[in-house]
């Protein structure tokens, strides 16, 4: 798939794919999600403001030029700000592919890091020479700042034009937590929150510290996602109860959703409050709390990708990969987006029948007008005879 090169966050021609429990498929503009959400179901957001996270500025010892990508921390907590995990790069910045950046100084356990008018020393590298565990010297007040006016959010090749803060964040934005924008939550706008409400879908929010999608290392992405904290408000834990309850579904607007609610979940019961999600969701889990996600258009062998192999089997995925392909989807955080719905479990069983609480589901999506070509992917993936109605 084309990357999508423009930080629009909502524009005009935005697409969404949208893929059934029984995996079929429909193309609707992405400004139409709300007619395939119903009275009872629920959409979780992340409300994580996107940091400025990218810090360029020299090793001390070398006095070579250095990138610092922030992509972790213990808590959401604003005077924690000292300690990080960060990822390293070399010379350069953001339009040389993260794959051909040159490497960074080696760096060792006391180096001194000289970021703007930051000071960060590295306390250890984590297993690899790229990823270290830094701490900011001063003040949290001085941090934030050095932050606010040094910083600059993390970006990739294929975004042309340096992106400012108002870029990735969403309309939902809050606390400054996120490394990188929770981008399936571009959608959101006041039209699609009315849309919502009328519909009598309910709306939630949680705070989830989203982290790096890429670093250009094999090695180093394959341990994507790293460990990320978040909370869930007490009232969002209310809201998937009573969804569960009436048996509407819980739709997770994005993967670090997918991620906190079913880490908070993993005890058999949604738990509120702070935790770090710390777990691998993929084709080996079985979703606890949410029964479809919206999400951006993802590439196989991606972290993201990953995850939504818990919501559908690979045969499925890849008919869907094949459609966004064929049909000219955007990808990346400015692309197009899918709403996926968790497929029937093997032998037929709704997975709802493992999840929590469940007492039900909404009614199938709409699947009237389908292409041809859908229609025949649909009919190779569930196994049916007669066609998509």
């Amino acid at each position: 798939m084309k990357a999508a090169t423009q930080a629009a966050q909502r524009p005009a021609q935005a697409r969404l794919l949208v893929v059934d429990a029984a995996g079929r498929m429909q193309h609707a503009p992405r400004s139409r999600l709300a007619d395939y959400l119903y009275a009872g179901d629920l959409l979780v957001a992340n409300d994580a403001a996107t940091l400025p996270a990218s810090l360029c500025g020299t090793h001390w010892r070398t006095g070579r030029e250095v990138e610092v990508r922030l992509a972790g921390r213990r808590s959401l907590l604003a005077d924690d700000l000292r300690q990080f995990t960060a990822v390293l790069f070399g010379e350069g910045d953001h339009r040389t592919p993260t794959e051909h950046r040159p490497l960074p100084p080696q760096v060792v356990a006391g180096d001194l890091l000289l970021l703007g008018p930051l000071r960060a020393t590295v306390l250890r590298t984590l297993d690899h020479p790229r990823l270290v565990s830094l701490k900011f010297e001063g003040p949290v007040d001085w941090i934030w700042t050095g932050l606010a006016r040094h910083g600059r959010p993390i970006q990739y090749a294929h975004m042309h034009e340096p992106l400012a803060l108002w870029d990735v964040w969403t309309r939902v934005a809050a606390r400054p937590v996120a490394f990188e924008p929770p981008s399936a939550g571009f959608v959101l706008d006041w039209a699609l929150l009315s849309a919502l409400k009328a519909r009598g879908v309910a709306f939630a929010t949680l705070t989830h510290a989203a982290g790096i999608s890429s670093t250009g290392d094999d090695e180093l992405d394959a341990r994507l996602p790293l460990d990320e904290p978040y909370d869930i408000p007490q009232a969002t834990a209310d809201a998937v109860t009573e969804a569960r309850w009436n048996g509407g579904r819980v739709i997770a607007l994005g993967t670090t959703v997918t991620r906190a609610l079913e880490h908070a979940a993993a005890g058999g019961r949604l738990r509120a409050g702070p935790g770090i999600a710390d777990q691998r969701i993929g084709s080996h889990t079985t979703l606890r709390v949410v029964d479809a996600i919206v999400s951006g258009t993802h590439e196989p062998g991606t972290s993201h990708y990953e995850l939504l192999r818990a919501f559908a089997p690979d045969p499925v995925l890849r008919a869907a990969s094949a459609e966004l392909e064929s049909a000219g989807y955007l990808t990346h955080e400015f692309g197009d987006s899918v709403l996926l719905e968790a497929q029937a479990a093997p032998g037929g069983a709704s997975a709802d029948s493992m999840r929590l609480s469940s007492k039900g589901k909404g009614p199938p999506l709409a699947t009237q007008g389908l292409p041809p070509s859908v229609s025949s992917m649909s009919r190779a993936c569930t196994g049916e005879t007669t066609p998509v109605r």
